[in-house]
C-alpha cells in the first residue's frame, strides 16, 4: 500500500482513477488542481505523484518540480494527452518521471503504479 497524491483536473477522471487506485490497495487523496496539489504535499508524505499536466493555475509539470523539491525520493508520474509536451527538455520535468499516454486502461495505470512503487 502507498500514499499516492493524484492530481487531475477533470472531475470524472480523477474519481475513475482514485477508485481504480484505492480498489487496488492505495491511500489517494486527490486534488483537482497543481496548487492545491502542492498545499497537500505541505501537510504530509506521499510515496508517488500521479499527475496531468495541462491544469489551470499550476500545470502538472511546475507541480512535479516543487514536488521534488519537498522530497527527492518521492516518485513522479504523468498522466497526459501530451506526452511530447512532458519529454521536452526544455520543460525541466524531473528526469526520472514516467509518462502514461491518454487514453489508457485503469488497469495499465494501476500496473504502472505498482512497477513504479516496487522499484523504490
Amino acid at each position: 500500500m502507498a500514499a499516492i497524491l493524484l492530481a487531475e483536473d477533470d472531475d470524472s477522471m480523477r474519481g475513475f482513477l482514485k477508485k481504480a487506485l484505492e480498489k487496488a490497495g492505495h491511500v489517494v487523496v486527490d486534488s483537482a488542481q497543481g496548487d492545491e496539489a502542492l498545499n497537500e504535499l505541505q501537510l504530509r508524505e506521499f510515496d508517488l505523484l500521479l499527475t496531468d499536466i495541462v491544469m489551470p493555475v499550476m500545470d502538472g509539470i511546475e507541480l512535479a518540480r516543487r514536488a521534488t523539491d519537498i522530497d527527492p525520493h518521492m516518485k513522479i508520474m504523468f498522466i497526459t494527452g501530451f506526452a511530447a509536451v512532458a519529454l521536452n527538455p526544455a520543460n525541466q520535468a524531473p528526469r526520472d518521471a514516467k509518462v502514461l499516454s491518454k487514453p489508457f486502461h485503469l488497469r495499465d495505470l494501476v500496473d504502472e503504479v505498482d512497477r513504479m512503487l516496487a522499484a523504490a
